[in-house]
């Protein structure tokens, strides 16, 4: 799915004649190292391994290194499931598209956006950050959903899990602070 989302993506930048240099974020170290490093070796041995094996998703790696040629890309990895919101709209797009829900796309100048692609957390940003404790070690100030368009806060686990149980497109989480709260708010809400 990374590989694919990758060849869209890059697709449609050479459909639409873009200028300019493209800034390609991705979750998936296999499709960045894939792309930068190991394919220009992959096709001098003939779409074979180091360890003379077939290179898995030739088709894929093919199509990609097709639509990345004569376009100046800068990929770049972002920490999956770790806060950076740009990543987290892809999730949700990528889960919507695959429970065949209706998904506001956007289309407009990467200024207006809604969604700051640029508010990364320290690690993604390649800046050395102190380990942080993991959330589920850090006591929850509110725990909060978004069922249909509908925002809700709770005070406890049980009260947030019965709203989201069995509930599809349900989205759920625990904030650890108000600034917390709130940024999840924005993320979900725009607001």
């Amino acid at each position: 799915m990374e590989l694919a989302a990758a060849i869209n993506a890059l697709a449609y930048v050479d459909e639409n004649n873009f200028e300019g240099g493209v800034l390609l974020q991705s979750d998936s170290k296999y499709v960045i190292k894939g792309i930068t490093e190991w394919v220009r070796g992959w096709k001098q041995n003939g779409w074979k391994t180091a360890g003379k094996k077939d290179v898995g998703n030739r088709d894929l790696w093919e199509a990609l290194s097709k639509v990345a040629s004569g376009l100046s890309i800068n990929w770049k990895y972002v920490q999956g499931h770790a806060g950076h919101p740009g990543n987290e709209r892809c999730d949700e797009i990528a889960t919507g598209f695959a429970d065949k829900a209706e998904i506001n796309l956007y289309k407009g100048p990467v200024g207006k956006y809604p969604v700051d692609l640029d508010d990364a957390p320290a690690a993604s940003a390649g800046i050395a950050a102190k380990k942080k404790k993991s959330s589920s070690s850090i006591p929850a100030y509110s725990y909060l959903s978004y069922v249909d368009g509908v925002l809700n806060i709770d005070k406890t686990w049980k009260e947030c899990e019965a709203r989201v149980k069995g509930v599809r497109g349900a989205k759920f989480k625990k904030s650890t602070s108000a600034a917390d709260e709130k940024a999840i708010i924005r993320e979900w809400t725009g607001r």
